[in-house]
């Protein structure tokens, strides 16, 4: 049986799982043909969170769902959906933008792994996204420039180069608050309820990456977006999709 557990580094608000990072992690406990080269691409994995992620609790996962005594926490699937790629800027268009990051001024969760302004380099992945211009569509667009630290490389996959990488989990959660910022993340608090992704190849340790996020609407309480992460030549390394659900501020303190 397989387990997922996810450490305390990996927080989003203080007491739960970075949903990225914990959507990431449990996708890629799935049963499917994960390539065992750079070059090859993981299928498209639909993970849904039915709970804030506990930290530092093993939990069992048993066809695709992560449960703790309390119930399901995630639940996760491969599917045959393609997804579609925000479109994206230059390196230093992105740089640009981190500094108009509006959570250097208000943020909901400062001890986020991938967006928090709390986290040390080399501790969290610090993808501070701000606007740049909208797409070809109209639709809102932020920008952030992120190089992967040697601390978030992963050491079980063997490659067709000797490049290291990040591991599935973090190249997630590299795609994860960039679409909440582009949502309305600075008018209302909300937290990841799904995250769809595909990893065409994994970031390289220390090259410098390009992380877009897109506003796709809103419907009540929930908030939907996309995102893409970008490699130092242009070329797509993943894409995501999300739905996002507005919670009460009580609830995470």
């Amino acid at each position: 049986m397989n387990e997922l557990l996810v450490p305390g580094r990996f927080c989003g608000p203080p007491s739960s799982g970075n949903g990225g990072w914990t959507a990431g992690a449990l996708a890629a406990l799935l049963d499917h043909d994960c390539p065992d080269n750079h070059a090859a691409a993981w299928p498209t994995v639909r993970v849904t969170l039915r709970r804030p992620p506990p930290l530092d609790v093993p939990m069992p996962v048993v066809d695709g769902i992560a449960t703790t005594e309390g119930g399901a926490v995630a639940e996760a699937e491969v599917l045959a959906d393609e997804l579609g790629a925000v479109e994206p800027v230059p390196h230093d268009v992105a740089a640009e933008a981190a500094a108009r990051y509006p959570g250097l001024t208000s943020h909901p969760f400062p001890t986020c792994f991938a967006c928090g302004t709390g986290r040390e380099e080399g501790d969290g992945l610090r993808i501070f996204p701000g606007r740049v211009d909208d797409d070809h569509d109209g639709r809102t667009r932020v920008a952030a420039p992120w190089t992967p630290h040697p601390s978030v490389a992963e050491d079980w996959h063997e490659y067709a180069d000797e490049a290291r990488r990040a591991s599935v989990a973090v190249t997630w959660a590299a795609l994860d608050c960039i679409g909440g910022w582009a949502g309305d993340l600075s008018e209302r608090l909300m937290v990841l309820g799904r995250m769809t992704a595909r990893v065409d190849t994994l970031p390289v340790i220390d090259e410098p990456h390009v992380v877009m996020g897109g506003a796709r609407g809103a419907d009540g309480r929930k908030t939907f977006t996309a995102s893409s992460l970008y490699d130092a030549d242009g070329r797509i390394v993943a894409v995501a999709e999300h739905v996002w659900l507005a919670v009460d501020p009580a609830d995470f303190g």
